[in-house]
């Protein structure tokens, strides 16, 4: 167990519930957007869908419009996105919570679409098409999936082929496909959009976190933690339920760094079978709590 797993065993469990409503979201937005295409002649792509024209005549908007569309009328491009996000979100989410994966999810698409426009505007050759999708945000958490659980198994298809892969083989072989997608465009996926939610979500694990709780701190529309900063984080704070999750926060950590850190430390330096019984014990409660 590595220092990452460390850092998210302090983290609340969350059901993940705004997955299955982005899925939700990303169907309707798929068939309303067929039903415009067929029968009132209007093509969503003209003002929503991602070009670096647009974003260069500042349709700014782009960035977060063009995650709800997809290639219409065939269904394949949508569901593909939806699988991804089913299986690789509700881990996500429940480590993250509802808002904060949300936000990443989102910022990731806006941050793939940037690279997108940004490559093409760039690099010769690169046709300005209009990018549709989900896929840079669901390429986002992927990556933070992939990068908190590196050794996790997963299966997937390869033609039709069932194999299973280590999470981080899976991100590197993502990544590279991406990165010459990105470089030399043989077809017309976003590559670079790919590309720039891998980037995003490994970013966010490794360092970004951090940045984006100490941000949410200092902004007062926001709330600071403390309840100063905002009348109603004060309220907030001291309300039963508040202090309720505060005080099950607390006796998390205290667990783990008084309880499992040891252990942790002792199974680097001597190895796993050094361990007691009531060590084990130990870590079968925290393994437990993780869930």
């Amino acid at each position: 167990m590595g220092v990452a797993d460390r850092y998210y065993m302090r983290d609340e469990y969350h059901a993940p519930h705004i997955t299955t409503k982005l899925i939700i979201v990303l169907i309707v937005a798929f068939v309303i957007q067929s039903a415009l295409y067929f029968y009132g002649d209007i093509n969503a792509y003209t003002h929503l869908a991602l070009t670096a024209g647009g974003l260069a005549h500042g349709k700014v908007w782009q960035l977060f419009t063009f995650q709800f569309l997809h290639s219409v009328p065939m269904p394949w491009h949508v569901l593909i996105n939806c699988f991804g996000l089913y299986f690789f979100g509700r881990r996500v989410e429940e480590t993250l919570g509802a808002k904060r994966f949300l936000t990443v999810y989102l910022l990731a698409g806006a941050v793939g679409g940037l690279l997108q426009a940004a490559l093409t505007m760039a690099l010769p050759r690169h046709p300005d098409y209009p990018v549709v999708g989900a896929s840079a945000g669901v390429y986002g958490i992927m990556a933070i999936f992939c990068t908190q659980h590196p050794m996790d198994e997963i299966r997937t298809f390869v033609y039709f082929f069932p194999i299973t892969v280590r999470a981080y083989v899976l991100l590197l072989v993502l990544g590279l496909f991406a990165l010459y997608g990105a470089i030399v465009p043989y077809s017309n996926v976003a590559n670079g959009a790919h590309l720039g939610g891998l980037l995003f979500g490994i970013f966010y694990v490794r360092k970004g976190r951090m940045l984006f709780e100490n941000l949410a701190d200092r902004l007062p529309f926001l709330g600071r933690r403390d309840g100063k900063s905002n009348p109603l984080g004060s309220l907030a704070k001291h309300s039963p339920r508040a202090s309720e999750r505060a005080k099950g926060r607390k006796q998390s950590t205290v667990f783990v760094s008084d309880e499992v850190d040891p252990i942790l430390d002792k199974i680097s330096s001597q190895g796993i079978d050094s361990l007691t019984d009531h060590e084990r014990e130990i870590l079968e409660k925290a393994r437990k709590k993780m869930r």
